[in-house]
């Protein structure tokens, strides 16, 4: 990949060598309130002179009308394109920070620093920059890869629970399609693993060795979306409906479970293999609970996916555990099936 990833309890200490030898105009941090007060005092010691932008957390805010008032704070700063951006958070700065950079006067630079579990394993690497739009999730956005991604397991320290199960469901995703030896062992471990730096760099790993080979997503790298065709309407749908907002990981676990017996369906997968999976997502993920309504409206929205053509809606299954297959055409009525299936889990 041509971002250079640093991971480890040492990796912020590459990050002044990076700001000196580019040379930036200026050095500007975006932060939201839970990483200001949390995240920025273990990230401060590694900048020179520098400001801040402050945002808003949550999905809810991933919008263009929070990007308008970061690109406001940009102009005000009188940021040129050789400016940084820092973007310190989890996948919703990552995503939007990045965006934000990549169309900022055509294009300014920017440095992800990662610090939740999801960011650090999935969200922060691949290039991959965006916003969600009118409900949708990241329907807008460009593919514009950081100078740099330093990922410190020490802030995971700062998450809640809840943050790190989200980001799990990507660990456990990867695993998935391309590592079954890692699933088998790691299920029987789950969360209470010592070893979270060791878990990041395998993710990171088999999620850079797929986006080295496919950078822009036009075949491999669709594996990547396992679990993500159903997840995101998931997501999307729960988003706008009062008090039943998922996280990210969340609505990616209902997915992965959706995906599964999908593949399971179409014989890709044996009964066996589906049995694993929902015996260790069950572990770890309490049930989400859908009406037959949400189903309907939720199978709906999957027509709205990224990966799809024309009308066809286009999944990534499973063709047993540790392989993906991407471009499975699937229907309305089978994602509705599936999350039929998921209400009786």
């Amino acid at each position: 990949m041509t971002e250079s990833i640093h991971i480890g309890k040492d990796a912020l200490q590459q990050l002044p060598e990076l700001l000196k030898n580019r040379a930036f105009s200026k050095v500007v941090v975006l932060v939201d309130e839970n990483t200001l007060p949390h995240c920025y005092s273990i990230l401060k010691p590694y900048l020179p002179a520098h400001d801040l932008i402050q945002i808003k957390s949550g999905e809810e805010h991933k919008t263009l009308q929070t990007c308008e008032y970061i690109w406001q704070r940009m102009t005000e700063l009188n940021l040129d394109r050789w400016s940084v951006l820092v973007n310190l958070g989890g996948g919703v700065i990552g995503d939007m920070g990045g965006f934000c950079a990549a169309v900022f006067k055509r294009g300014i630079f920017f440095v992800q620093v990662p610090t939740t579990l999801l960011a650090q394993v999935d969200a922060s690497v691949g290039g991959k920059t965006g916003i969600d739009f009118h409900g949708l999730k990241n329907h807008i956005g460009v593919y514009q890869e950081p100078q740099a991604v330093f990922i410190n397991p020490a802030f995971l320290q700062t998450l809640p629970q809840r943050e790190l199960k989200s980001g799990y469901a990507e660990i456990i995703k990867h695993w998935l399609i391309a590592d079954k030896e890692a699933f088998l062992e790691q299920r029987h471990i789950g969360l209470f693993t010592e070893d979270w730096e060791g878990l990041i760099r395998h993710s990171v790993s088999i999620k850079s060795r797929v986006v080295e080979q496919d950078p822009l997503e036009g075949g491999l790298r669709k594996i990547l979306n396992f679990g993500h065709t159903v997840g995101h309407a998931v997501e999307s749908f729960l988003l706008e409906q009062p008090g039943r907002a998922l996280l990210h990981g969340e609505a990616v676990a209902v997915g992965m479970l959706c995906e599964a017996w999908i593949s399971r369906k179409r014989e890709l997968l044996s009964s066996e293999e589906l049995d694993k999976i929902e015996t260790f997502l069950a572990t770890i993920y309490e049930k989400v609970p859908l009406t037959e309504q949400d189903i309907q409206h939720i199978a709906q929205l999957a027509l709205q996916d990224k990966k799809n053509t024309r009308s066809t809606i286009n999944c990534t299954l499973l063709q047993g555990i540790g392989k993906a297959v991407y471009d499975q055409p699937i229907t309305v009525q089978e994602i509705v099936e599936s999350l039929r299936y998921y209400t009786l889990l």
